[in-house]
């Protein structure tokens, strides 16, 4: 499906539905409002239009979240866990895991540095792991380990199980690589190193 018709969907949706007019939506710490009469997601403060993949999981979150999120159960799955569908595998690897290791590969804990940017906190997995808030009650695991003698570093993203019952498997490559990005640029400005 492409993005122009995802979005007219997705607006579809939500003009039946019980939304504000200007219902805010926190995305990875930043602040969008989404005027259904209007049929724009603004990022805030500034009133500034977003990019329409962006758009798409904003729009489809919030169609959940209206129609009522999953509890987060803890248990977390890769991608591979999630999709029957093996064609995503390896675009999924491409514009997630790699984009971490390019940034972190040489160096697992800068990471870290991550946590003052992004709603984000440390837990104790691998040898250096990060949780990131995408949505509310849409939490992101990233594991990284170092390299050793028999193998390089390695990266892997993981997902709650139950994302799949807020996002379709394309979104959840999208919502990635978004949050990859986020946590591989060296300020929330996204420059990169």
């Amino acid at each position: 499906m492409s993005l122009e018709l995802a979005i007219t969907r997705s607006w579809d949706n939500l003009l039946g539905s019980s939304i504000s007019n200007n219902t805010k939506v926190k995305f990875l710490g930043n602040e969008y409002i989404v005027n259904v009469k209007f049929r724009k997601v603004l990022s805030l403060p500034h009133n500034t239009p977003i990019e329409d993949h962006l758009t798409v999981l904003i729009l489809h979150y919030l169609s959940q979240k209206i129609a009522g999120l999953p509890v987060v159960s803890g248990e977390y799955l890769s991608f591979n866990g999630l999709s029957v569908i093996n064609g995503f595998a390896e675009v999924f690897k491409k514009r997630s895991t790699d984009v971490i290791m390019k940034r972190y590969g040489n160096n697992i804990f800068n990471i870290l540095s991550v946590l003052h940017n992004l709603p984000a906190q440390k837990i104790n997995r691998a040898d250096v792991a990060i949780v990131v808030e995408a949505f509310e009650g849409v939490p992101i695991l990233i594991e990284l380990w170092d390299a050793d003698e028999e193998f390089g570093p390695e990266a892997n993203i993981l997902f709650d199980k139950t994302i799949t019952k807020i996002f379709c498997v394309e979104d959840i490559v999208v919502l990635a690589e978004v949050v990859a990005r986020a946590v591989s640029c060296k300020n929330n400005y996204g420059m990169y190193d």
